[in-house]
């Protein structure tokens, strides 16, 4: 007879979870409106909470940024992971390339005010999802038998919040000039199947 294992991981309580929801929902509302300059201040009144009830899960706002990109990141990871290709395995490594950036420029089209918040200057390389990222886009360089371990990070580079906000509204790039330029860079990953 199989035992059956006890759950012993916290449980968020159901106060908890309606203030996260109530703040993680502000938050969206908020970045979209306007940009990564919101305060704290800003969040908990919208939000309808107390500072300290903010400041217990969130110490700043990029924190708040995180948990809410986290959302939208961990749905394109899954996709990574298991997915149709080309986006999910199966296809070559220049083609995940391709579909990676389209979907990551996708990502950032619709949730940039969030990026910038979490992901500004060298805290973007200490999120969890850069080191997904990362690990992916290397693992596609290992696939194209490419062995260059500082290519990684140079592919993930033109992902930058920053440099996208640059080439959207200061460039005035499309999103469709941006997506063909990174399908370009892919093709180092190109393997010679003659």
């Amino acid at each position: 007879m199989r035992k059956k294992l006890l759950d012993t991981s916290p449980q968020e309580r159901a106060d908890a979870a309606a203030n996260r929801q109530r703040i993680l929902a502000a938050a969206e509302q908020l970045f979209a409106a306007q940009g990564p300059s919101i305060t704290m201040s800003d969040l908990a009144t919208a939000a309808g909470v107390g500072r300290g009830t903010l400041y217990r899960r969130y110490p700043d706002v990029a924190s708040v940024a995180v948990a809410l990109l986290d959302v939208h990141e961990r749905a394109l990871q899954q996709q990574l992971l298991s997915g149709p290709p080309p986006l999910g395995p199966g296809a070559s490594p220049d083609e995940r390339l391709t579909a990676f950036y389209a979907a990551m420029v996708d990502l950032l089209e619709q949730h940039l005010p969030l990026a910038l918040g979490a992901e500004l200057g060298a805290a973007r390389f200490s999120t969890g999802a850069y080191g997904f990222w990362r690990t992916f886009v290397a693992s596609q360089v290992r696939e194209a038998g490419v062995r260059e371990d500082t290519l990684p990070d140079v592919l993930l580079a033109p992902l930058s919040p920053e440099v996208y906000q640059y080439q959207r509204h200061v460039r005035k790039q499309s999103v469709a000039d941006i997506k063909k330029a990174l399908g370009r860079l892919a093709a180092v990953l190109k393997i010679d199947r003659t």
